[in-house]
């Protein structure tokens, strides 16, 4: 099976600004979400909500020195704001069911993950 990531983007202060009702529906299309993972025979291997970005650090390296910064500070108003880690042999499939959550706000980003390799896994 190839694990992937699926990257939950969007605009984290319209999250954060969010109504009950708002935050509801959302975590009802996670909730579905879920569960058809589960009944089209994909595996959640794990995930997380991410706090708001505001609190994230940064930490570069650059000739040997290494520096941290808040951030990340983006143009942009979408930040990431959660994943998923799903195991699948089926891809079209696992697009198909995060239709599911692109039904909302933001955007759905799948990537494979890289597979350790054989002597350190």
């Amino acid at each position: 099976m190839t694990e992937y990531a699926i990257l939950l983007t969007g605009d984290e202060n319209r999250w954060a600004n969010a109504t009950a009702e708002e935050r509801a529906a959302t975590f009802a299309r996670h909730d579905r979400f879920t569960v058809a993972l589960g009944e089209r025979g994909h595996t959640v291997t794990g995930g997380a909500e991410l706090e708001h970005s505001r609190g994230a650090k940064v930490v570069r390296g650059m000739s040997g020195a290494v520096s941290v910064t808040d951030g990340p500070y983006a143009e942009a108003a979408e930040q990431l704001g959660g994943f998923y880690l799903v195991s699948t042999d089926n891809l079209d499939d696992l697009l198909d069911v995060c239709g599911i959550l692109a039904d909302g706000d933001g955007a759905i980003e799948v990537r494979v993950c890289v597979p350790a390799p054989a002597d350190e896994a």
